[in-house]
């Protein structure tokens, strides 16, 4: 796969940003030339989402030498645009959560190193810091920018230390150091390595090219836990890759996945049911969601055995959705045979579920990821060509196979 590409001057400079910033509303794609008049000027530019990673858990944030710390967090755009606007999160924090500094670059290469002319400072409500309350969040305002489709943003945020909202299990490489150094184009000072997200929690563009997003909702196997390290090879990642391709609906794609998550009952973070309008309904620009989750409701404790909860939980997914005009495809639940607690009984309700979410009368369309990923000789086992080992989540290759059984048409 190719790679997912004094005060007073302040307050004038923050001043010009806004303005700047509100003005892209409805002038900026005049700075792409008078060539993409005739196909763009009739399009209104809104906001759509590019990024997502939901909160999870809290962890200890750790301070720098000189007391506060920066952390550079990677994401990986799913849609370009002119402008983005970032969303920090102190939702799982038990006391203010005060951030001194925020920017935004381009990320150069594959470190920590911004492209050169990138760097931007983010302000929120025109100051450069925020203080955000327990529980709660704080979007940017909007930061001139020109934005990639499948490509590297560097967002960096300072904060005194202590307990951060993370998201872990990343499969992607971000980037530490002491003291603010969100100022900094160059990476040296970033010398410590960390596999999740903090801080940040979306990130949206605004654009003219977009129809809107897709949202996908699930467990591990979303979020794609044994998916290569730093090669965005999740299915929503190989998903967002066809969807760029010409031809193809102009949909970004926002991975609301979450390692151990379940349907109805909370455990890794609050369960689909209770984070659904959060995760999916909140983003801008949703107009499609994929719902895959339920496995860990049959192999987690305290199990669920019944397969009509499951379908239950699922329907009402549907319907929430349906009250936004958001349209809603199911994916049927991966052979789990091999892996620790997949029994005959599980497998049982497993194939259950599948066949009422077959049936048609959950969702509106279905991708049956069961079936591409399957051992056509042992129904109850994946194939070992996309068993990344553990016989419950995917290799790299079944990712790109649950990617590939999309019907983007029907998005």
């Amino acid at each position: 796969m190719h790679k997912r590409r004094g005060y007073a001057s302040l307050a004038a400079l923050t001043a010009v940003v806004l303005l700047i910033s509100g003005a892209i509303y409805v002038g900026v794609g005049a700075l792409k030339g008078r060539a993409a008049a005739g196909t763009t000027a009739a399009r209104a530019a809104v906001w759509v989402g590019t990024w997502s990673a939901p909160p999870v858990e809290a962890a200890g944030g750790g301070q720098g030498e000189r007391g506060a710390r920066s952390v550079r967090n990677v994401v990986h755009t799913s849609i370009g645009g002119t402008a983005a606007r970032l969303t920090l999160s102190n939702l799982l924090g038990r006391r203010p959560l005060t951030v001194a500094q925020v920017s935004l670059a381009l990320r150069a290469g594959s470190g920590a190193d911004a492209a050169p002319g990138s760097l931007r400072q983010v302000t929120f409500h025109g100051l450069r810091g925020v203080t955000i309350a327990p529980g709660g969040q704080s979007v940017s305002d909007p930061v001139v920018l020109e934005i990639p489709y499948d490509g590297d943003l560097l967002v960096s945020v300072a904060t005194p230390g202590g307990p951060v909202t993370v998201h872990p299990r990343a499969r992607q490489t971000s980037y530490v150091a002491d003291g603010d150094r969100t100022r900094d184009v160059g990476g040296q000072a970033y010398t410590s390595r960390i596999h999740t997200w903090q801080h940040v929690t979306a990130v949206d563009v605004l654009t003219r090219e977009a129809d809107g997003a897709v949202v996908a909702i699930g467990d591990s196997i979303t979020d794609g836990t044994t998916a290569t390290a730093d090669a965005n090879r999740r299915w929503p990642d190989v998903l967002a890759d066809r969807l760029g391709r010409r031809g193809a609906p102009r949909y970004s794609v926002l991975n609301a996945g979450i390692s151990g998550n379940r349907l109805l009952e909370g455990g890794r973070g609050p369960s689909a049911l209770a984070r659904f309008d959060r995760d999916v309904l909140a983003r801008p620009g949703v107009k499609t969601v994929i719902v895959a989750i339920g496995i860990n409701d049959l192999l987690r404790a305290p199990r669920t055995a019944k397969a009509d909860r499951i379908t239950a939980g699922l329907a009402e997914l549907t319907r929430r959705a349906h009250a936004r005009g958001l349209k809603v495809i199911g994916a049927t639940l991966l052979p789990c045979g091999g892996y620790r607690g997949c029994t005959q009984s599980v497998q049982a309700v497993r194939e259950e579920v599948n066949a009422v979410v077959r049936g048609g009368g959950v969702f509106d369309g279905v991708v049956d990821f069961d079936r591409v990923l399957r051992d056509p000789h042992a129904r109850g086992r994946l194939r070992a060509v996309y068993d990344s080992g553990d016989h419950v989540h995917p290799s790299d290759a079944g990712y790109a196979r649950m990617g590939g059984a999309v019907d983007v048409a029907g998005l």
